[in-house]
């Protein structure tokens, strides 16, 4: 990740770059303690990650953030400050800015924060990859037979979460498959009894739904966060994940909390194999 870091403390400066070559973090491309210097510099660099001081001579740290964000969205920032007014934290907030690490420098606070930035970039290439796929036209499942719909009528939605390239995904239809093929009642059944019918091993692929789920719930975590009312986060929220979960991710991936929602595994199936069902009939 390519960093650029933008205060008018040198030593700020010089304690961030050590903090950031000696763990790891990424790669500082650039560095200015001026406002007007530093936009110059990064409209050029175009780094991932911008640290930027809230208060500098030249031009302050939201009014850059906002120029930039208007042309580079993708773009992240990190706010750097000894200002701890709720007024102005909203102000920097509504223009892009959800990460602070506040002077003095912490450097176990940079690391965490800059990793969780990190985490947030792998996300959105995620969410991109989804939007991509409501470029490609839907398959038609008219004429296909029931089974075949809702095999389809699955992948459909694994699509749209996010995860029909997970090693889980495939697991996922399977149980889902069968359960809709025999009639299976989900409620007297644990998902490991499930897995027994396709697994030597029922554990690993319980482990591997699992995973496959967590990363579908940070996914529609992402996608609550960039637009409450996106017609995915509305449809899949509650009915396939614990929305009380889902807000507990929604405040990890923000920052705010140190651990993010969980997964029930029967509920996603269940809410799966109902959304097909409705769909169907």
């Amino acid at each position: 990740m390519r960093i650029f870091i933008l205060d008018d403390d040198a030593n700020v400066i010089r304690i961030l770059e050590k903090i950031i070559h000696d763990r790891s973090l990424g790669t500082v491309v650039g560095k200015a303690m001026d406002g007007k210097e530093g936009y110059e510099k990064i409209e050029s660099l175009k780094p991932d990650l911008i640290l930027i001081d809230l208060l500098m001579p030249g031009e302050d740290g939201i009014s850059i953030v906002r120029k930039l964000k208007s042309v580079y969205s993708n773009m992240e920032f990190i706010m750097i400050s000894q200002v701890s007014s709720k007024d102005m934290v909203e102000k920097a907030y509504k223009h892009g800015v959800e990460y602070y690490i506040y002077k003095p420098i912490n450097a176990l606070e940079v690391e965490i924060i800059i990793k969780k930035v990190k985490e947030r970039m792998q996300i959105d290439k995620t969410l991109m990859k989804i939007q991509e796929l409501f470029s490609d036209k839907e398959v038609s499942i008219e004429n296909r037979d029931e089974k075949d719909s809702c095999e389809q009528c699955i992948k459909n939605i694994l699509k749209k979460l996010g995860i029909m390239g997970e090693k889980g995904s495939y697991d996922i239809i399977k149980v889902c498959e069968y359960i809709i093929n025999n009639n299976v009642d989900i409620s007297n059944m644990t998902i490991r009894n499930l897995c027994n019918n396709f697994s030597e091993n029922p554990k690993s692929m319980e482990q591997r739904m699992r995973r496959t789920i967590a990363v579908a719930m940070s996914n529609i975590a992402s996608l609550g966060i960039e637009d409450y009312m996106n017609d995915i986060f509305v449809e899949y929220s509650s009915s396939l994940f614990n929305f009380e979960q889902v807000k507990k991710e929604m405040d990890f991936i923000r920052g705010k909390n140190q651990r993010g929602g969980s997964v029930n595994t029967k509920k996603f199936i269940a809410g799966l194999i109902t959304h097909c069902e409705n769909k169907n009939n």
